[in-house]
């Protein structure tokens, strides 16, 4: 009976531990999808010449991609592309998906 009630106190400890180091975990592989995507419009950019306010599609960036394939947020999150001078973003920017610093969405813009 001891036994069993030490295992449940270790599981009633751990077990919380465990979801919030996946949270973390989608979070920061996330932010590196969001980096890789970052790099992919700079490239298109730079490629075609493009000016700070264009802005790139999906097929446009998606052949500077691993696997000429869009990322996908490992939290569920969809990501927006937004203009060259603006950081692209995840819909679960206000849990920590994204690139800022202040954990705000830089603006509220949908482009």
């Amino acid at each position: 009976m001891i036994v069993v009630a030490i295992i449940g106190l270790l599981a009633s400890i751990a077990v919380p531990n465990f979801a919030k180091a996946r949270r973390n975990a989608w979070v920061k592989a996330c932010i590196s999808d969001l980096k890789t995507i970052e790099g992919a419009k700079a490239q298109w950019a730079f490629e075609n010449n493009k000016i700070g306010t264009a802005i790139p599609t999906q097929a446009d960036i998606t052949p500077y991609l691993a696997h000429n394939r869009m990322p996908i947020c490992p939290g569920g999150g969809t990501y927006r592309l937004k203009r060259i001078d603006k950081n692209p973003s995840c819909s679960l920017w206000a849990i920590g998906h994204t690139l800022n610093n202040t954990g705000l969405d830089e603006d509220a813009d949908p482009d």
